[in-house]
């Protein structure tokens, strides 16, 4: 299950930031799929405070990953990586298992 997804430390270094700026103590990272966009799929994530009873949990950089079993096969192999440019921000998926995106970039396939 270790290679289930990772995060670049880059990602980890954004994750701890937000984090520390919750009011709620944070366990860590739930990160998921859900039908949505023109090709099918999009990624979830969002702050922890409370694991759900369902949920795989894998640890890597330090920061605690959740992750919902019905999405397992949509993101083995997954890492996230967190990239700052003069355009903006943002975390970025990189999915060996992604057969394609959509023209706008919100959805993928596998």
């Amino acid at each position: 299950m270790s290679n289930a997804i990772t995060l670049s430390e880059s990602a980890a270094a954004r994750l701890k930031n937000l984090m520390n700026l919750s009011t709620q103590t944070v366990l860590g990272v739930r990160i998921g799929v859900r039908n949505s966009g023109c090709s099918g799929l999009s990624y979830a994530m969002e702050l922890v405070t409370e694991q759900k009873k369902d949920e795989e949990m894998v640890e890597h950089n330090g920061i605690k990953i959740f992750l919902d079993p019905r999405a397992m096969m949509f993101l083995l192999g997954t890492e996230l990586d967190y990239q700052q440019n003069n355009m903006g921000a943002s975390f970025v998926f990189k999915n060996p298992n992604e057969k394609g995106r959509c023209g706008c970039g919100e959805s993928f396939r596998v």
